[in-house]
């Protein structure tokens, strides 16, 4: 039961990143390399606030500011420095890991003995890892609700839009250029918070914590998508912390099976490679069916004519 509970909590937490990169990998339809570089940036700038004695609730939202701030710099290397956004975020990813060392002032930092997010009364009241649960289930909840909000107003139109079809989008008036800023500020700066919450739960944060971070929300994205389908915007929003728990589960699932920790980059790359193959799988044997049923039709009206 444990384990069950520690993997829902750890995949809400592990969502919000999920959540993150849909904006930028399925909205706007682009893969965004920041990712690796402003998750461990958000754990560092937090852990690195809290160990200075600043409150675990500020901390985190300067670990957002900070995610939009390397958000806003890939977005303005794209759009106005007119680098392509993989190498633009290749460029900030890469800055930041200095950035983050200048941070901490070394390669970890501990958060032993000091108050975290997880040590409110409250939290600590209730069964193990439960308040990782309750707290990612609190977060996701609002950070759902306020993307949902979000994307039903004009400017949220326009941010889909952008994504959808730039040039139509451009002839109806929409600073296109900007909406991508947007997007690469509050994705980034939401991925930022999801390195602060991992890192305030595993009680420390570490500047190689960014390693293959954007295999295991593609997964969260791609896993949730290959379950549940066709779905309305909002639900595409729940459907990635879905995806994001289970990928926990499957991870589970393969340690159980014998794997060891240092294995579980492999196997997230193979579970994203076997999700992403799904659709082309299904097609191709739906295809097939369709190919031999066609065939036996002609075989079967030749021998009725024999």
């Amino acid at each position: 039961m444990n384990l069950i509970t520690s993997a829902i909590g750890q995949g809400l937490l592990w969502g919000l990143l999920g959540i993150g990169l849909f904006l930028t990998f399925r909205i706007l339809d682009f893969p965004d390399m920041t990712v690796e570089g402003t998750f461990p940036l958000g754990a560092a700038v937090s852990v690195t606030a809290i160990a200075h004695g600043v409150n675990p609730l500020l901390a985190t939202l300067l670990a957002f500011g900070a995610g939009m701030i390397a958000g806003l710099i890939t977005g303005l290397l794209y759009t106005k420095g007119r680098i392509p956004i993989l190498l633009a975020g290749i460029l900030v990813m890469t800055a930041c890991y200095s950035i983050n060392l200048r941070i901490m002032g070394t390669s970890n930092v501990s958060l032993l003995g000091k108050q975290t997010l997880f040590s409110a009364k409250f939290l600590t009241s209730l069964p193990k890892f439960f308040d990782s649960v309750f707290l990612g289930m609190l977060i996701i909840i609002v950070v759902v609700a306020l993307l949902a909000l979000f994307l039903q107003t004009d400017l949220g139109q326009s941010f889909i839009a952008t994504g959808d079809n730039e040039k139509m989008a451009k002839s109806l008036g929409i600073n296109t250029d900007q909406m991508k800023n947007m997007g690469l500020m509050v994705s980034n700066g939401l991925i930022a918070v999801s390195g602060a919450l991992i890192a305030q739960s595993d009680g420390y944060s570490d500047v190689n914590m960014g390693i293959g971070i954007i295999v295991i929300g593609l997964a969260s994205i791609i896993i949730g998508e290959v379950v549940f389908g066709e779905l309305t915007m909002n639900q595409r929003l729940i459907a990635v912390v879905c995806g994001s728990i289970i990928y926990r589960f499957v991870l589970l699932l393969v340690l159980k099976a014998g794997f060891g920790t240092n294995d579980l980059n492999l196997i997230s790359s193979l579970v994203l490679a076997l999700c992403l193959m799904l659709p082309t799988l299904r097609n191709k044997f739906q295809l097939n069916r369709i190919v031999e049923r066609g065939t036996a039709i002609p075989s079967k009206e030749r021998n009725e004519n024999e």
